[in-house]
């Protein structure tokens, strides 16, 4: 089983950025994806982003050209980088790895978008 640990939610007004990143730990196989998913009240958990270990992406279209999502360093890491928050973007974040058979996530993290 592979652990995953967010870090960089908070609260942030309309427009503005915010990083977030997620550190992996265990037996991780290359090829993986790593990607961020996220949930508001009420809602289904929805794709965000993902990153192949190949540097492949996908987004979701309600976040193209404001959200970049990368793999820094090892193939245990991936971030978001989240420019032109809006209100609607307000979720629980959680940080994903599909490692073989296996999807592992994160605990999630707070992103709120607010004035």
């Amino acid at each position: 089983q592979v652990q995953l640990v967010e870090s960089g939610g908070g609260l942030v007004q309309p427009g503005g950025s915010l990083r977030l990143s997620c550190s992996a730990s265990g037996n991780i196989f290359f090829g993986n994806v790593m990607g961020w998913y996220r949930q508001a009240p009420g809602k289904q958990r929805e794709l965000v982003a993902t990153i192949s270990s190949g540097g492949s992406t996908n987004y979701a279209d309600s976040v193209k050209g404001r959200f970049t999502i990368s793999r820094p360093g090892n193939n245990d890491r991936v971030s978001l980088q989240m420019n032109s928050l809006k209100p609607e973007d307000t979720a629980v974040y959680y940080c994903m790895i599909r490692n073989g058979p296996e999807t592992s996530w994160g605990q999630g993290t707070q992103v709120t978008v607010s004035s």
